[in-house]
């Protein structure tokens, strides 16, 4: 979220050389990442965020917005984290959020709001801290690289000594790297995000080149810094003269005079494959910058009315992930295939009733994360039940929408309440995390429903 600055006028940024950052393939392989200026998937294909951010941290009960945001055109949502300054957000939880970005066909990236204004905000986290965060939730990142970026600290330098963030930022991208991460990255600028210091500017070769597998993308934040045409266009100018890989990870729009100008930033987006993700779904704490009335889909404010359905709008210039079958963004119709499969079984025909299909969408020693897909045969159900009978004496150690409980080998899972009512031939899926030494064979599964 920004921080809005009342005196600050448009500057006129100087025409930049042309020096090209490139990237070497070699790091290319697990999932997203940087090609040139833009950003690809694993396969080559070219990936332009159109999206949204979604305050998940102070509304974790808002689940049903992540479809809600792909019904509306989106292929990204940015997913607002917490370690501690606010509630912390598990493993579990944001395994289960990683599920639901999955399920809907969304590409996530994954922020962490606790760095928010550092030097300014007294209660900020360091960027330090925010990669410590990360680490802990190593287990439910790791296999994700085709699903998500990690946006390691939001605006992570207030307007307190902003020079301090180009130390900071390749600190954290060196500490990533160095435990093993390999997700796309991306770092947000200081100023609260709206680098009018032009820190990250003058300075982004030097973060950039912190990357050892040069895979950090950048991150501008537009309010009121960018209120005309002109601070917009030069400031993107800069950037691509450079070659520097960039997306706009959240903008507001042009409410009032010397607000930010939206409908040149989306225009100059679509015309340069920039990537935008507008702030946000709902829940703030000024009105002004909410899409939707309070979650509903249904009731977009002029805000979401622009940025879904305007000039350069989402639903006009959004295509869908490769990995999840490209082509402009519809509402999904099935679960996509998961990240890493080693074993999973095929839903039973559920005539009447409901099939279970189980899989394994991450494994790492002693560890796995599993997902069933539930789905309503040919009458509609109130409420289910899922059993899993491991083979081998896995154990389930958390799980996230499902109420599970085991039994010796033997896993049940019973719907949570807000998944449990579905239509005819409709899906719905839980995740959870588990245990297993030796051998992590599939279970067997079985589904029964009321």
């Amino acid at each position: 979220m920004r921080r809005r600055l009342a005196t600050l006028g448009a500057a006129v940024l100087a025409a930049a050389a042309s020096v090209l950052f490139s990237v070497d393939p070699a790091y290319a392989a697990t999932g997203l990442h940087v090609s040139g200026r833009g950003i690809v998937e694993a396969g080559g294909q070219p990936f332009v965020m159109r999206g949204v951010n979604h305050e998940h941290t102070w509304f974790t009960d808002e689940t049903d917005s992540f479809a809600d945001i792909k019904a509306k055109g989106a292929n990204t949502v940015r997913v607002v984290l917490s370690g501690g300054r606010w509630t912390a957000n598990s493993a579990a939880d944001v395994a289960g959020v990683i599920s639901l970005c999955k399920q809907n066909r969304l590409i996530c990236v994954l922020e962490d709001h606790d760095t928010t204004g550092y030097g300014e905000d007294a209660a900020a986290y360091t960027l330090d801290q925010a990669v410590d965060y990360w680490i802990g939730l190593k287990s439910v990142l790791a296999g994700q690289e085709d699903y998500i970026a990690i946006n390691i600290g939001n605006e992570p330098i207030g307007n307190t000594d902003p020079g301090q963030w180009t130390g900071a930022t390749s600190a954290a991208i060196r500490k990533m790297r160095g435990h093993g991460f390999q997700h796309l990255l991306m770092v947000d600028a200081p100023n609260w995000g709206q680098d009018w210091t032009y820190t990250m500017r003058d300075n982004a070769q030097t973060v950039l080149d912190a990357d050892t597998q040069h895979n950090t993308v950048l991150s501008i934040h537009m309010y009121a810094v960018f209120n005309t045409a002109a601070s917009i266009t030069s400031y993107l100018d800069t950037f691509q003269a450079k070659g520097w890989p960039l997306v706009i990870g959240e903008f507001g729009w042009q409410f009032a005079p010397g607000e930010v100008d939206d409908q040149t930033l989306m225009a100059e987006a679509v015309a340069r494959n920039l990537g935008y993700l507008g702030w946000s779904w709902a829940g703030n704490n000024d009105p002004i910058l909410d899409m939707t009335v309070g979650f509903d889909p249904n009731r977009l404010t002029t805000f979401g009315e622009r940025v879904f359905n305007g000039p350069n709008g989402i639903k006009a210039t959004a295509e869908e992930a490769a990995i999840f079958g490209g082509g402009p963004t519809t509402p999904p119709t099935s679960t996509p295939p998961s990240s890493a499969s080693p074993t999973s079984t095929p839903p039973t025909p559920a005539p009447a009733g409901c099939a279970a299909a189980y899989s394994v969408t991450g494994q790492w020693t002693g560890g796995f994360q599993g997902e069933v897909t539930v789905t309503a045969g040919t009458a509609a159900v109130r409420s289910w039940t899922v059993t899993l009978a491991f083979p081998n004496g896995q154990t389930v150690t958390q799980a996230w929408s499902a109420t599970v409980t085991s039994s010796g080998s033997t896993v049940t899972a019973r719907n949570a309440t807000y998944n449990g009512s579905l239509a005819v031939g409709a899906s719905t899926s839980f995740g959870f995390l588990g245990s297993w030494a030796g051998t992590n064979g599939v279970p067997a599964v079985t589904c029964s429903a009321t």
